[in-house]
């Protein structure tokens, strides 16, 4: 079966469904709700299929919004239309089955069956062992400055070779930022507030090549 096909089979998209149901979470450009997934999705699987099948899915823009900072600045996000974050899901579930095992074993974030108890837990352990330093690391403008060609790269890397996946991942970073009425192009970075954030962060971050 190739990766395309398992991402759309009738089981994992109906796992995506009950999951964005479950986040709940804003509309995004269309106004649509979640409460309105179930009967959408009964009406259009079979067209959405087609469409990402034959590689003419086009997702929506993301609508920028802004949450504050603990230092007073604001962190901009990008929320996707409902539809688009059952693809993204259904999408991500696949993904995440096939490359976790991949991750650093010190990775805790955003992973199946680890958590944040699970990283204080291993803290508490170093410093049982002796260790008493702590470095903080954090990279400026992470998510907004995501190279595509080098993430596409690297999922090709970790044998992620389904071309229509490929093109589906690509389709959802160049969806555009609407923001004020007007969708602005998105030829890097990764908004914050999609799946995709998520889900592509651990292969990117196993690199240390970031655009300039």
């Amino acid at each position: 079966m190739r990766l395309i096909d398992e991402i759309l089979s009738d089981s994992n998209i109906d796992r995506a469904i009950l999951q964005v149901k479950r986040n709940k979470g804003v509309s995004g450009v269309d106004k649509m709700t979640v409460d309105e997934l179930d009967e959408y999705f009964y009406k259009h699987r079979r067209e959405i299929r087609y469409s990402i099948l034959n590689k003419k899915y086009k997702p929506q823009s993301v609508k920028r919004v802004y949450i504050p900072k603990p230092n007073g600045k604001k962190r901009p996000l990008g929320i996707p239309t409902v539809v688009d974050r059952v693809i993204q899901q259904a999408v991500a579930q696949v993904l995440m089955k096939k490359l976790d095992s991949s991750f650093s074993e010190f990775s805790y974030g955003f992973r199946p069956r680890r958590s944040a108890q699970m990283a204080v837990l291993k803290t508490l352990e170093y410093i049982n062992e002796g260790y008493d330093w702590v470095i903080d690391l954090d990279i400026e403008a992470y998510f907004d400055t995501v190279n595509h060609d080098k993430l596409i790269s690297i999922l090709r890397e970790k044998n992620v070779n389904d071309s229509t996946t490929l093109h589906l991942i690509r389709k959802f970073m160049q969806a555009g930022i609407m923001e004020d009425g007007l969708v602005k192009p998105s030829r890097i970075g990764v908004p914050q507030g999609g799946l995709c954030r998520y889900r592509h962060n651990p292969p990117y971050v196993d690199k240390d090549i970031m655009p300039s």
